[in-house]
C-alpha cells in the first residue's frame, strides 16, 4: 500500500520521511492552505458568523501537488500539528481533498522520534471537529475585532493602525504600567549598615530596629534626623553577637517548560526575542540533521501549556541521572496540569523536553547552530533538573547589640548542589563563607555606612515579564504572545530600549481611543473570560458561534457609538532638517508600506521622496515574480540592492539585483558586474564567470599603466597601478 502523509513544514516532512521509509509518500502543506479573504471581512454576520474560506494565495501549485499525490495514494493521512491550529489546518485540507471527516485520517504526535512517528501511524483517529471549532472562533473573534476598528482608527486617526482582540490588551498593559511609573512618587528612606572584622573576613550588618518586650521590632528609617538619631546613639568602635540561629533551606527546580515559560527564560538567560525563541524552537521540533543518526526531531512539541512529563521520559531522565551524577541526586517528581481550565489538548501535551536525554548538549553541539545549540541546552538541562533533588544551603543567621539598636547579619553556603549541579541558572547570591562567630563575643567596627535612598517606581516591562503578566492573567495563548509583541512594535506603538517596552505617543493616543469607545475589549477580565469560552468550545460543552453571538451583541453597539462620537484627530508629520532640492521646503517624515521615508511636503504640487537614512521607500519595479505574478520590489540589504516579491511572506522569493560598471574585464573583455561576498565585501568580478575568474577589489578604470602595461584600479579616487613593483602602484595589495 501507498499512504500519503500530510504535515506543515518541508522540515518536518523531510525528518519523517526518513523514519517512514517506502510505504508513505509524505508532502508539506507549508502552514494553512485556506484562510479568511484578505480584502474583505469574509464573516457573514446576518448567516449566523458563517466564515467564508478562500484558497490562500501562491498555495495553488502546493494544493495540485496534494491533490495529484492523494489520488494515486491508498489512503490519506493529516499529521498537521497536534493543537487547535493544527487540527484546523488538517481540516482545511480534508475539505481540499475531499476526505471523509468520519474516517480515521488524522495522526497525531507529540514528538518526531521513529517510536512516536511509528506508533501514531498505527493509530489514526476521526478529526475532532471541537478544536477545529475552537480555533475557528478565535480567528473569527480576532477578524471581527481586527477588520471593524482598524479602518476606524484609520479614518479617525492615521492610516497604518492596527487594533486586535490581545493586541490592545498587551499595549494597555504597557501603557498602564508607564502611566505608574510617570505617576509615581520617590519616598526618602535611609539604611545603616556596620562593616565589621573578624578575624580575616568582612561581615556587614545591617540596622533592623530595637527589643521591645522581648520581641524585636523592625524599624524603617525614613528621614535624615531619624538616622542621625540612631547615629548618635550607636557605638562606632565595637558590637556583640547577641544570637545565632543556624539552619537548612532549600531550593526546589523549577518544573519542566512550556511555551510561556520557555519564552521567559530564553529572553532572560539568552537575550532571545519570543519571535526567536519560537522560530528556534520549531526547528528544535521539526528535525535537525545529527551527525551519525540523520534528521532527529531534538524535543517535543514547542506550544504547550503542560507541566507533564512521560512516564517514558521520567524513566529516562532517572536512568540519566543515576548514571551520570549518582542516586544521591535523584528525586522523582510529578507535574501536572498547569491551572485548573486546561483542556484536553494541552494536557494531552507535554511540556517541553529533549526527545533523548542521550542527546547532551555537548554531544550534538557540532550538529547545531549557535543559537539551536543555546537554546537546546537550556531545555535539556531544565527537563533533566525537575528530577533531581532539591539544593542545600546552611543558613546562619546573626543578630548583634549596639547600645540597644539591633542589627542583622546572614550568610547562606551551598552545602549540596542538587539540580544546580546541572541547571546551574540562578539570580541568588551564595556567599562561599560565613565566619565562626560565638554569644557575646565582641567584634571591632571599621566602617559605618548611613545610606540615603529613594524608592523606585515599578520597572518597565520587558518581553519576558509583558508574556508572564499576559499568561498569569488568561490573556491569549502561549502560541500568539510573539506575534502580538511583534505587531505592537511594528505599529511604532511601542520602542524597544535596553530590553525594555517603551510605549511612544501612537501608543498612548491609541490607547485612549480603545478605553474610551472600546472598554470590553481591552479589558484583562473580558479578554480572559472570553479565552475560557474558547477552550470551553474545545471541549464541545458550547456551540462556537454562540460564543460569537454573545460577543458581538455588546461589540456592535460600540462600535456604533464610536463611528458617531470620535472625533478625528490631525496627526502632523515631523519635520526633518533636511530640505526639498526640487521646491526648497523641509521635508517631512512619513511611514508607507514598505517603511519611513522623507517627502515634500508640497505634494501634489512636489511630488519628490527620498530614502530616509538610506533606507524606504521601496521602489516597486516592472519585473514580475515568476514564482507567483506578484511585482517584485527593489529593496536593500547589507549586501547591497536585491529584488524581493511584493507577496511576502506568502512568497519569498528574492534575487540579486545585477550592476555593471562602464568597463570591459581586461582579461576576457566581457562586462565587469559589481559583487559582494558573504560578509558584505563589495568587489568586481566578470560577468563571464566562472569561465573567466577575474576579481578586483577595487574599481578598474579600464585604462593600462603608462609604466608596466598592468591594469588601473582607482584606490582613495586615485588611479593606481596593480602592480606591486611599479612605482604607480601605491601599495594597492
Amino acid at each position: 500500500m501507498k499512504n500519503l502523509l500530510i504535515v506543515e513544514s518541508p522540515a518536518k516532512a523531510k525528518t519523517i520521511r526518513d523514519i517512514l521509509g517506502s510505504n508513505y509518500i509524505v508532502k508539506a502543506s507549508v502552514g494553512h492552505v485556506r484562510d479568511l479573504p484578505k480584502s474583505k471581512l469574509g464573516i457573514d454576520i446576518d448567516n449566523n458568523f458563517e466564515p467564508t474560506y478562500i484558497t490562500i494565495r501562491g498555495k495553488g501549485e502546493i494544493i495540485q501537488e496534494l491533490k495529484k499525490e492523494a489520488k494515486k495514494a491508498d489512503r490519506v493521512f493529516l499529521a498537521t500539528d497536534p493543537d487547535r491550529e493544527g487540527e484546523a489546518i488538517s481540516w482545511h485540507l480534508a475539505k481540499i481533498l475531499n476526505l471523509d471527516e468520519n474516517e480515521e485520517i488524522r495522526i497525531v504526535f507529540n514528538e518526531i522520534t521513529k517510536d512516536a512517528i511509528k506508533n501514531a501511524s498505527k493509530n489514526p483517529r476521526k478529526l475532532d471537529i471541537d478544536l477545529v471549532d475552537a480555533q475557528q472562533a478565535r480567528r473569527v473573534l480576532d477578524r471581527l475585532v481586527g477588520y471593524k476598528i482598524s479602518p476606524l482608527l484609520w479614518k479617525k486617526i492615521k492610516k497604518g493602525l492596527s487594533a486586535g482582540r490581545v493586541q490592545s490588551v498587551a499595549l494597555k498593559l504597557i501603557i498602564d504600567r508607564e502611566r505608574e511609573i510617570r505617576a509615581f512618587k520617590p519616598e526618602e528612606y535611609w539604611t545603616l549598615e556596620l562593616e565589621l572584622k573578624k578575624s580575616r573576613n568582612k561581615v556587614i550588618a545591617k540596622y533592623v530596629g530595637f527589643f521591645e518586650n522581648d520581641k524585636l521590632k523592625k524599624v524603617k528609617i525614613k528621614t535624615q534626623d531619624e538616622i542621625n538619631k540612631i547615629l548618635e546613639s550607636i557605638d562606632k568602635e565595637r558590637i556583640t553577637v547577641i544570637k545565632i540561629d543556624k539552619s537548612k533551606s532549600y531550593s526546589k527546580p523549577s518544573p519542566p517548560f512550556t511555551t510561556s515559560s520557555l519564552q521567559q527564560e530564553a529572553n532572560k538567560r539568552l537575550n532571545f526575542t519570543s519571535k526567536k525563541t519560537m522560530m528556534v524552537a520549531q526547528q528544535l521540533y521539526e528535525g535537525v540533521k545529527v551527525k551519525g543518526e540523520g534528521n532527529l526531531g531534538l524535543v517535543t512539541y514547542i506550544r504547550t501549556d503542560s507541566f507533564r512529563l512521560s512516564d517514558e521520559a521520567i524513566k529516562d531522565a532517572k536512568q540519566f541521572i543515576l548514571t551520570n551524577y549518582g542516586e544521591k541526586y535523584h528525586k522523582y517528581r510529578v507535574y501536572g496540569k498547569k491551572k485548573k481550565s486546561e483542556n484536553k489538548v494541552q494536557d494531552a501535551h507535554e511540556a517541553i523536553r529533549p526527545t533523548s536525554f542521550l542527546r547532551t548538549p555537548e554531544k550534538i553541539k557540532d550538529s547545531l547552530t549557535p543559537d539551536q545549540y543555546k537554546l537546546y541546552s537550556l531545555i535539556w538541562k531544565r527537563a533533566l533538573a525537575c528530577q533531581m533533588q532539591d539544593a542545600e544551603y546552611d543558613v546562619t543567621k546573626v543578630l548583634f547589640n549596639n547600645n540597644e539598636n539591633i542589627f542583622e547579619s546572614s550568610g547562606r553556603v551551598l552545602a549540596f548542589d542538587g539540580f544546580r549541579a546541572v541547571y546551574g541558572y540562578t539570580d541568588e547570591k551564595d556567599e562561599k563563607t560565613f565566619p565562626q562567630m560565638e554569644i557575646n563575643e565582641v567584634l571591632p567596627i571599621t566602617k559605618v555606612i548611613p545610606e540615603q535612598h529613594f524608592t523606585q517606581p515599578p520597572a518597565r516591562y520587558t518581553e519576558a515579564s509583558l508574556i508572564k503578566d499576559l499568561e498569569e492573567k488568561g490573556i491569549g495563548r502561549p502560541s500568539t504572545y510573539a506575534p502580538t509583541i511583534t505587531t505592537i512594535t511594528s505599529r511604532e506603538y511601542v520602542a524597544k530600549e535596553k530590553g525594555y517596552l517603551v510605549p511612544k505617543d501612537m501608543g498612548f493616543l491609541v490607547t485612549e481611543m480603545m478605553e474610551k469607545y472600546f472598554p470590553n475589549i481591552v479589558n484583562e477580565k473580558f479578554t480572559a473570560d472570553l479565552e475560557d469560552r474558547l477552550d470551553d468550545i474545545a471541549s464541545g460543552d458550547v456551540d462556537w458561534q454562540r460564543v460569537i453571538s454573545e460577543f458581538y451583541g455588546g461589540f456592535k453597539n460600540e462600535l456604533k457609538v464610536a463611528e458617531e462620537e470620535m472625533k478625528e484627530i490631525e496627526i502632523k508629520d515631523e519635520v526633518s532638517d533636511v530640505k526639498c532640492e526640487k521646491c526648497g521646503s523641509f521635508m517631512v517624515i512619513k511611514s508607507g508600506r514598505y517603511g519611513k521615508f522623507l517627502a515634500c511636503p508640497n505634494y501634489p504640487e512636489c511630488k519628490n521622496t527620498k530614502p530616509l537614512n538610506g533606507k524606504g521607500p521601496v521602489e516597486e519595479t516592472n519585473e514580475i515574480c515568476e514564482k507567483c505574478g506578484s511585482k517584485m520590489l527593489l529593496r536593500k540589504g547589507k549586501f547591497g540592492e536585491f529584488l524581493a516579491c511584493s507577496n511576502y511572506p506568502n512568497c519569498k522569493n528574492t534575487k540579486p539585483v545585477i550592476k555593471t560598471i562602464d568597463v570591459n574585464c581586461p582579461q576576457c573583455g566581457n562586462q565587469l558586474l559589481i559583487k559582494y561576498t558573504k560578509a558584505g565585501r563589495k568587489f568586481f568580478g566578470c560577468s563571464n564567470y566562472p569561465a573567466c575568474k577575474f576579481v578586483s577589489w577595487f574599481e578598474p578604470t579600464g585604462e593600462k599603466c603608462s609604466s608596466c602595461g598592468e591594469i588601473m584600479v582607482l584606490k582613495n579616487k586615485k588611479p593606481v597601478c596593480v602592480n606591486k613593483k611599479c612605482e604607480k602602484s601605491n601599495n594597492t595589495h
